[in-house]
C-alpha cells in the first residue's frame, strides 16, 4: 500500500532484494549493541541515563529524570509517557515506549563516542555479514513517533541476526559479536511483563502484558500456538524475526501488512502441525 511504499522502501539491493525499513524491529538490534558495549565496558545500564546524555533529556522534571536507569529504557519501564513526561515510578509498570527507547541511540554513541552508523557497522553488520543494514532518516510522515531514524536493511540481513542469536553470538565465520552471558542477559523476563526481555517478545510465560493503552495484561504466553522457548523481534507492518532454539528454526517476515489480524497463531498452528516431533 501507499503507507509502506513511501515511508518504508528504500529501494532494492543488486541481488534483488526489497531494502525495508524495519520499524520496531530496530529495538532487538539497538538491544545486542547495548551488549555488545557492555562487553566492551563503555555501559553499564545500572547508570542513569542522564549520566551518559546529560539533564533534560525528558519532559519530566529532573528529580523523576535522573532516576531513570538504562535499564529501564530497555526493559519499557522508565515511567515515562510517550512525551516523555512523568508517569508512573520506573520498575514498576510496562509501557511499550517507543520515544523513551530511542533515546538509547544516543545514550549508545555518548558510550562509545562514535556514530550509531559506526557502531552499528563495526560491531554488528560487518561481523555477522550483514551488507545491506544501515540508518536511515525517517520520511516527515514517518518520524513522528519519536523515532525519526530506521533501521533499513534486508530479509537475509535480519535472518543473519537471528542466526547470530541462535549460535550463540558467534557469526557465521566463526567470529564472536556478542558474549554469551550478554546475550543471555536479553532474554530474561522482567517483573514488569514476563513476555518481555530486553527490547526482546519472550513465549513461554504465564501472562503477557501487550501493546497498547493502558497496556492490557492477559494470561497465557506471547503467541499461545508457537513453541514456549521462542524469541522474536516485531514490527510494525507485521515484521516478523522469530527465534525457535529448541527446533534451530528462524523465520523471517518483511514486506506488507497482513490482513490476517491473528497472523502469528495462525502462522504457528501451521507451522506446528507440520513440524516433526521431538
Amino acid at each position: 500500500d501507499r503507507v509502506f511504499r513511501n515511508n518504508l522502501v528504500h529501494g532494492v539491493t543488486p541481488d534483488g532484494q526489497t531494502l525495508e525499513d524495519v520499524a520496531s524491529q530496530q529495538k532487538s538490534f539497538i538491544a545486542l549493541l547495548v551488549g555488545i558495549a557492555i562487553d566492551k565496558r563503555l555501559l553499564d545500564t545500572s547508570k542513569t541515563v542522564t549520566s551518559y546524555v546529560g539533564p533534560g533529556w525528558s519532559s519530566a522534571r529532573f528529580s523523576r529524570e535522573e532516576v531513570i536507569t538504562v535499564r529501564n529504557l530497555l526493559e519499557m519501564n522508565s515511567g515515562l509517557q510517550e512525551n516523555l513526561t512523568y508517569g508512573s515510578a520506573p520498575d514498576t509498570v510496562f509501557y511499550y515506549n517507543t520515544p523513551a527507547y530511542a533515546v538509547l541511540k544516543r545514550v549508545l554513541e555518548a558510550a562509545s563516542k562514535r556514530s550509531l552508523d559506526a557502531i552499528t557497522r563495526d560491531w554488528l553488520a560487518g561481523p555477522a555479514g550483514m551488507t545491506y543494514t544501515s540508518w536511515r532518516k525517517r520520511p516527515a510522515a514517518f518520524s513522528d513517533v519519536g523515532n525519526p531514524t530506521g533501521l533499513v536493511t534486508t530479509p537475509t540481513d535480519v535472518a543473519r541476526m537471528g542466526q547470530l542469536v541462535l549460535d550463540g553470538g558467534v557469526a557465521a565465520n566463526g567470529k564472536r559479536v556478542i558474549s554469551k552471558a550478554q546475550l543471555d542477559a536479553l532474554f530474561v523476563r522482567t517483573k514488569t511483563n514476563p513476555a518481555y526481555g530486553h527490547l526482546w517478545w519472550l513465549n513461554g510465560s504465564t501472562e503477557t502484558v501487550n501493546v497498547g493503552p493502558n497496556s492490557p495484561r492477559r494470561e497465557g504466553q506471547f503467541i499461545r500456538s508457537a513453541p514456549a522457548d521462542l524469541i522474536a523481534a516485531m514490527g510494525a507492518q507485521d515484521r516478523k524475526l522469530y527465534i525457535v532454539p529448541s527446533r534451530k528454526l528462524v523465520i523471517v517476515r518483511t514486506g506488507q501488512t497482513t490482513p490476517d489480524r491473528q497472523f502469528d497463531e495462525h502462522l504457528w498452528e501451521k507451522l506446528t502441525a507440520v513440524m516433526p516431533a521431538r
